[in-house]
């Protein structure tokens, strides 16, 4: 998509910073179509009230959202951030699988969102962990305080947060270096022609529809990989997978799948005509995380149990005939 001078700011800091040449793939994109695929973060709203105070500007030009790019042109700035909302301690429930002075590891519950944001004001993640560890309202970034990583909404599962400002810097780039290890184990629909392998395709935000995201051309997203496992096979026609992923792109997991007709079953963005029976969220769970702890140097690896209603749905397809391709715990 971009050259390789693109340069994002650490969380740690307030505001982000964009350094990027546009490439050849890129001429004649809109100006704040580059952004809004240059920096998935930040918000479309963000992002064209950056435009127009000329935050971001072109070959140090301000633009208009509407322009079209030119190859080699070079676009810099920073992002406009609107008011950050007080963000107060609610009491939300996730369960403790580790914890010292310096991090958490949790299991998130489905339903619950990471931090607060538009349509989700409170009783987020955040919420939650600044009524369990107040220390944490001063790490990172102000909005999202200790977090380094996110899961969707209904996806459910393991995560780790930082509790000082040295842990969230250290573990930021732990996940951008990819020493991280992170699995998930997925329903998907249909059986796969192969009981393992590899998928490779960038993603980039959809060009229509703004809350999807798109697996696209090389050189038109940000690089993508997952590996997976068939794990069993149904009767009723899907599969338990498990999935390791190379990177952290958003709604990797279930772009990937839903790109070569597997949809995360119970997904109704990305697999909703191939939802047959009612599934009480999409079957996705981050299974577990390794790494080795920034500070103490020690190997962590912790695994969340599979969520009650996803086991339910596992038990209830195995009381039909099925095929175990290999153990999972």
């Amino acid at each position: 998509m971009v050259s390789p001078d693109l340069n994002i700011s650490s969380p740690d800091k307030p505001t982000a910073t964009l350094e990027v040449r546009v490439s050849a793939e890129m001429a004649g994109i809109r100006f704040d179509h580059f952004l809004m695929q240059c920096i998935a973060d930040s918000s479309r709203s963000c992002l064209a009230q950056s435009i127009r105070l000329g935050l971001m500007l072109v070959d140090g030009k301000k633009k208009k959202s509407s322009y079209r790019l030119k190859a080699d042109e070079f676009i810099s700035g920073t992002v406009f951030q609107a008011t950050a909302p007080e963000i107060i301690a609610q009491k939300v429930p996730f369960d403790i699988l580790f914890e010292d002075d310096s991090l958490i590891i949790l299991s998130k519950p489905p339903g619950i969102v990471v931090h607060p944001g538009a349509g989700n004001p409170d009783f987020t993640l955040v919420n939650g962990l600044l009524h369990h560890c107040q220390e944490i309202a001063d790490v990172g970034n102000q909005i999202r305080p200790g977090i380094v990583h996110r899961l969707d909404k209904d996806t459910s599962g393991i995560m780790v947060a930082a509790k000082t400002a040295t842990c969230h810097r250290l573990l930021i780039d732990a996940f951008k270096d990819r020493t991280v290890d992170k699995e998930y184990v997925a329903l998907v629909f249909g059986f796969l022609k192969q009981k393992n392998g590899r998928i490779v395709a960038p993603i980039s935000r959809h060009p229509k529809h703004r809350q999807k995201m798109t697996v696209c051309d090389e050189g038109k997203g940000r690089y993508a990989a997952s590996n997976w496992q068939v794990l069993e096979e149904y009767s009723e026609g899907c599969s338990l997978v498990r999935v390791q992923i190379e990177t952290g792109r958003t709604h990797q997991i279930r772009v990937h799948f839903s790109s070569f007709g597997h949809p995360v079953a119970g997904d109704m963005l990305y697999g909703r005509a191939r939802n047959t029976r009612k599934y009480p969220r999409q079957m996705l769970h981050a299974h577990s995380l390794t790494f080795i702890h920034p500070i103490s140097g020690e190997k962590l690896d912790y695994s969340a149990p599979v969520w009650q209603d996803f086991q339910e749905i596992v038990d209830e397809l195995r009381c039909q005939k099925f095929e175990k391709i290999m153990e999972f715990t």
